[in-house]
């Protein structure tokens, strides 16, 4: 049988890369409104398609803490200056001329997420999604985002709901695949940190006893979260996407629910 996919049927997401080493590879970086322009219209390209459905910010302009930092620190070298008005300005007109439809986050901290939001009532449009890790080795989200999130109508995006595949065990006993994620990347090697693999020897315990695989329990924990609008599975083989996707039909019980908040109690975020 042949399936055919309407557009009706498909949200279509990207991004923008805000500055960094890491993304002077892609093009002029930052929110600027050339950039802006610049950076939707080579999607639209590429994508082939006359409208975006969600478009992020991927990573802040300003100087603050991103993934693989738990803690503020002000730098007082920041060049950054308050454009929040201005961004939203730019992204307001792409919205106006229908170029894009929806706007998100991504990797964004509470108070820059409050700050686009409290201007979302001043008629510019407001940020309806934030993508950011969260997983059982990564709840930082809980501690402001959260809130926010059920408070505001803003969905969280969870991506690395497996922490690099460190959840579903098959980093256990110091094991690393030659095709792993971790492999192929070690500059991400805080999810395989010792604390990491601690916790996730604990999560494995929980797995055995209920006998309901660690993917499953991992992927159904993040399904469970009240601020979840998504969440961001990723596989490289077709197995190990049919088991990611089934977590859906997974409900954990109120028994292994307080079996992880133990876990997290005594390992709290150990890959940031």
């Amino acid at each position: 049988m042949i399936h055919y996919w309407y557009i009706d049927q498909i949200v279509l997401a990207t991004k923008i890369a805000g500055p960094g080493d890491y993304t002077k590879h892609i093009r002029t970086t930052g929110f600027s409104k050339s950039a802006l322009n610049s950076a939707v219209d080579g999607s639209l390209k590429r994508l082939k398609t006359d409208y975006i459905d969600l478009y992020q910010l991927h990573w802040p302009e300003r100087l603050t803490n991103t993934f693989g930092q738990r803690g503020y620190k002000f730098n007082k070298d920041d060049k950054w200056k308050d454009n929040f008005e201005e961004v939203l300005n730019s992204l307001k007109k792409l919205i106006d001329l229908g170029k894009i439809r929806h706007i998100g986050l991504s990797n964004e901290n509470p108070w820059g997420v409050m700050k686009f939001l409290e201007l979302s009532n001043k008629n510019f449009p407001k940020m309806i999604t934030i993508q950011n890790p969260y997983s059982l080795l990564n709840r930082l989200f809980e501690v402001g985002n959260a809130e926010i999130c059920l408070r505001e109508n803003t969905g969280l995006l969870a991506y690395s709901p497996l922490g690099f595949g460190v959840l579903s065990g098959k980093y256990l006993n110091g094991k690393i695949p030659e095709d792993s994620r971790l492999k192929l990347f070690p500059n991400l090697s805080r999810f395989a940190g010792e604390q990491s693999m601690k916790a996730t020897e604990k999560y494995m315990k929980i797995s055995h006893e209920y006998g309901i695989s660690l993917t499953h329990i991992s992927l159904a924990f993040v399904n469970s979260r009240s601020f979840v609008t998504s969440n961001i599975i990723g596989a490289s083989k077709l197995e190990q996407l049919k088991e990611n996707i089934s977590s859906i039909n997974v409900n954990l019980s109120k028994e292994i629910l307080g079996e992880i908040e133990k876990i997290h109690s005594l390992i709290p975020n150990p890959a940031p």
